[in-house]
């Protein structure tokens, strides 16, 4: 279909929330269900317009298969004439002449803004946020495998959907329901979110990840409702630190794309609410979701867009933890140079930090202890490579951690536990290894974390080929009953 060719969907079609709140987050099985239904089109028609096989629409629309693929949305955009805004992209090549047309003809009754195309309003923000628990609410095990094996987005369609994050938030105008909510209420709402953050980061996983999903589905609501300015201030915020949770249970559950969806809810929502520190927590959080994707690139432009959007916003605490995702970006490029210049700047700006009542509560996680843990893994990473020149100060960092944090720091501790573990393998130090291997499966079986349990399966293979020692072998063996279980 060349430029030239007119768009087939009416922009009523486009203009009604559920297909924006779908297009926006890429649930292309929904586009094509809701445009065959309110846009007239059979799905040959579909197929012909983006260029696809009628079978591959049947399987997007089924659920078989997801688009991830960067050209299939654009040909989607470009064959149903649908705003680059609207999918992440940049403008659309058509848009421009698309645009001056319209101004060209009377502006219709009911006609809406071009800022209606912009998924970065308040009012879009929460129709993603309904469609978004809706879908996940009613999840059945098909549809969760599906998900699992659902790829995150990646590059230019990732970054260039997250530039709205620079832009102060529009305001919204037009009519809603009057809204009840009072203050007290509210603050039980941020009780609630509180807590449940403090169990994803004491247990992980995503066992009480459905209660999440149902307590930002039940701020949604009141959202849509016409609240008073600071009661709706403090509901964006709350939804910013529930989906915020929910995008770390869903990949701490092996859901890497539902993560990433709602890791963009919460830096909409943050945006929204005015919360510029979290916003750039949220942007933290999907730069380390990228480094385990092996996307360093991809990861250090999210870490940049954070500090650029912050920067004059933010405390010492979460600075520092933002220097330390630029470390990390920098190990996973094999610049130990760059490495060792953000670790030294995290170092500096936490040494400047004051009481945890000076930075929100969500951040208080991030001390001595914490940055010691990081660098102690980062350093790790380098010393897959070259194990002589990094392993022992690996080792020294993971148990400067372990000594500031105990058990209660949950996942964590698993996961300091198991680096150390490697550490004394590459070093040579079979026999600490075991012990460690033992600590490490202990501290493991207290969490519910799929991370947990993918960095055991790692530390597996350093198991192998020592038969012939029996603490090896039971470390091996504990192991394998933790993974089977």
């Amino acid at each position: 279909m060349d430029a030239t060719t007119p768009g087939l969907l009416a922009p009523d079609v486009l203009d009604r929330a559920d297909v924006r709140a779908a297009l926006i987050e890429h649930d292309f099985a929904a586009v094509f269900t809701l445009i065959k239904k309110w846009g007239g089109l059979s799905q040959n028609r579909i197929a012909s317009a983006c260029q696809l096989t009628p079978g591959k629409v049947s399987t997007i629309i089924s659920g078989a298969q997801r688009v991830t693929s960067f050209d299939v949305v654009c040909r989607i955009a470009d064959g149903l004439r649908i705003p680059g805004s609207l999918l992440g992209l940049a403008p659309r090549p058509w848009e421009g002449e698309h645009t001056t047309a319209q101004q060209d003809q009377p502006e219709t009754s009911g006609a809406r803004p071009d800022t209606d195309e912009i998924p970065w309003r308040p009012d879009a923000t929460v129709n993603l946020a309904a469609h978004l628990t809706r879908s996940d609410l009613v999840m059945d095990r098909r549809a969760l495998t599906r998900a699992l094996a659902g790829a995150a987005v990646t590059g230019a369609a990732l970054l260039d959907s997250l530039e709205g994050w620079l832009v102060p938030a529009a305001t919204v105008q037009g009519e809603r329901r009057p809204g009840r909510l009072g203050m007290r209420e509210v603050e039980e709402l941020e009780t609630t979110a509180r807590a449940f953050r403090q169990w994803d980061h004491q247990y992980g996983g995503g066992l009480r990840r459905k209660a999440v999903i149902g307590q930002l589905a039940e701020v949604s609501g009141a959202l849509d409702d016409h609240q008073a300015p600071a009661v709706t201030d403090r509901l964006y915020r709350v939804m910013a630190q529930l989906a915020g949770t929910a995008a770390t249970m869903a990949w701490d559950s092996g859901l890497h794309r539902r993560a990433q969806d709602y890791y963009r809810l919460a830096l909409r929502a943050a945006h929204a609410g005015g919360d510029v520190a979290f916003g750039a927590n949220v942007l933290a959080g999907m730069a380390r979701q990228m480094l385990y994707r092996d996307r360093a690139d991809d990861a250090l432009q999210l870490i940049h867009l954070a500090q650029e959007g912050a920067r004059d916003a933010i405390g010492p605490r979460v600075r520092a933890m933002l220097h330390t995702r630029e470390a990390w970006a920098y190990a996973a490029q094999g610049r130990t140079a760059g490495f060792h210049r953000a670790t030294a700047k995290a170092a500096e700006v936490l040494s400047n930090a004051g009481a945890d009542g000076d930075e929100p509560y969500w951040i208080a996680y991030f001390d001595e202890a914490e940055l010691a843990g990081v660098t102690g893994g980062r350093l790790l990473d380098l010393s897959r490579t070259d194990p002589r020149r990094h392993a022992a100060q690996a080792a020294g960092q993971i148990r400067a951690a372990l000594a500031s944090r105990g058990p209660e720091a949950g996942r964590s501790h698993a996961l300091d536990r198991i680096g150390l573990a490697e550490c004394q393998f590459l070093v040579g130090d079979v026999q600490g290894a075991a012990a460690e291997t033992v600590l490490a499966v202990q501290a493991a079986r207290g969490t519910q974390s799929g991370r947990v349990r993918a960095q055991l399966g790692q530390l597996y293979p350093y198991t192998v080929g020592h038969s012939t020692s029996r603490p090896v072998r039971e470390a091996r063996d504990s192991i394998r009953d933790l993974l089977s279980s």
